[in-house]
């Protein structure tokens, strides 16, 4: 990973409770919150002014520029959610270009044990009745924000932890 440690400290705190408020509201009603594409893009765009030299800052929002043009492009296609498209979009920044084939690598791994972990706790009848009103129990679609976010905190976190 590329990614300087130090940036990693500065996002991380910031982006821990969105990725995991994703994950939970994808869970319970099939929807990523326009706020939290909001709040993860007010994210990288003020912490990313003391965390990212200057000079890579605005190649960086452009990450986000080009996902959410391919995001679109796969909501059209019916292969990917409108708020996937738009958080993957505000993930974007967070990895420099460097890093986008790692990046995806954990992506895979992360979705694939979400998908698992998904299907698996949905079949467990005791967890049912805790959480019975949730969406995603009902839908045979995936709730990608399972993966999304907690692929970004991971992320950060496994820069942050080779600066350690």
């Amino acid at each position: 990973m590329t990614l300087p440690a130090a940036q990693a400290f500065w996002f991380l705190p910031f982006v821990l409770p969105i990725g995991l408020w994703v994950a939970w509201s994808d869970l319970k009603f099939m929807k990523i919150p326009n706020k939290a594409v909001y709040a993860l893009t007010a994210v990288f765009v003020v912490v990313g002014l003391i965390a990212v030299p200057l000079a890579d800052y605005p190649w960086r929002l452009l990450h986000l520029v080009v996902v959410l043009v391919v995001g679109f492009g796969l909501n059209v296609a019916g292969a990917l959610g409108a708020g996937d498209a738009k958080f993957a979009a505000a993930m974007a920044p967070f990895i420099p270009l460097a890093d986008a084939r790692a990046f995806l690598m954990l992506l895979a791994a992360v979705l694939l044990a979400a998908f698992v972990t998904h299907r698996a706790a949905r079949a467990l009848p005791a967890l049912r009745a805790h959480t019975g009103d949730w969406t995603s129990w009902r839908r045979n679609d995936f709730p990608m924000g399972l993966a999304l976010g907690p692929a970004l905190v991971f992320y950060l976190a496994l820069a942050a932890a080779s600066g350690l």
